[in-house]
């Protein structure tokens, strides 16, 4: 279920925005470049956008929506017109989404933002220090009306109907030993982000990582802010933070591919060996289709199911 918003305002369920500026600095995994990002408060029906502060040039202003998608191989990136890209977006719109912010400016000063510990884990405590705002005015979701899916090459993701809120499930399948054949399943809500989903890291196999820096990738990346494989053993001396901690970090990128969309999903989600690319092509095939989805304000929805129930 998506938490209830107790607020002084017209609604019982509202938009949401962050109470007061704050910010942080990390590295980032592909670039390696030291980065400052800003949350910012934003404007009622502002959406989550991010702004460039080191280019001033040109149209420093990107929506974080599925359609400005412009490369999703090994992390999420989105670009505008003017060709100004952020990449690794997937973690702090997966707090966003975790705390159901609808209106935020994130401010970063490089291409990318900064990985931190690899996890959600400090973003959820950026937005706790910041603050969470009700706004007045009505919080909308997108409710899934029929299943939509994609197959390719033994992954495939799907989004189908639900009643209420979100619920995700995952499936990964690696011959590691360390790793393995993993199956997770939980609901999304903001105690379930926070406590189940958001300590998750990325994590990477050893044997890809020379071949990825000679293409210019994770340069910033290290034990500090990945979980290493290397054939059946965990590199990181610290070990796991769960058993399943890799397709925890699966269902964590989810969460925030899915934030693209720009409102909460009623649905549920389910992965199978899946990554960005494929998360993204079926948020284009949904929204595609009209028949496929219904936007509905939260409010109206709930007292709608309610009327239901008693008739």
């Amino acid at each position: 279920m998506i938490a209830e918003i107790q607020t002084m305002g017209t609604y019982k369920y509202c938009q949401k925005t962050l109470q007061n500026p704050i910010a942080c600095v990390g590295v980032g995994l592909h670039t390696g470049q030291k980065v400052h990002m800003t949350l910012r408060p934003a404007e009622i029906d502002t959406g989550i956008v991010f702004r460039r502060v080191d280019i001033t040039d040109k149209d420093n202003v990107i929506p974080a929506t599925y359609n400005h998608v412009v490369d999703a191989r090994l992390c999420t990136c989105i670009g505008n017109t003017a060709g100004v890209k952020v990449s690794t977006i997937e973690h702090i719109m997966g707090a966003l989404a975790g705390f159901c912010i609808s209106n935020a400016v994130i401010e970063v000063d490089g291409p990318e933002v900064p990985l931190m510990d690899g996890s959600a884990t400090d973003f959820v405590t950026l937005i706790e220090c910041a603050g969470v705002m009700d706004q007045n005015a009505p919080l909308r979701a997108i409710k899934v009306n029929q299943e939509v899916v994609l197959v390719d090459k033994g992954a495939e993701v799907a989004l189908t109907p639900a009643e209420d809120g979100l619920d995700l499930n995952f499936m990964i399948d690696f011959k590691s030993r360390a790793i393995g054949h993993q199956e997770y399943s939980v609901p999304l809500d903001t105690d379930t982000f926070k406590n189940d989903i958001a300590y998750a890291r990325t994590f990477g196999l050893a044997e890809e990582v020379d071949a990825l820096r000679a293409m210019g990738l994770i340069q910033g990346g290290s034990l500090d802010n990945a979980v290493v494989v290397q054939g059946d053993t965990i590199l990181n001396p610290e070990g796991l933070r769960s058993e399943n901690e890799f397709v925890v970090h699966k269902v964590l990128d989810a969460v925030g591919d899915l934030y693209q969309l720009g409102m909460p999903v009623i649905g549920h989600f389910m992965g199978v060996k899946s990554g960005h690319a494929h998360t993204n092509a079926l948020l284009k095939m949904l929204m595609a289709d009209e028949k496929n989805y219904t936007v509905v304000c939260l409010d109206d929805y709930e007292a709608e199911k309610n009327v239901r129930k008693t008739a």
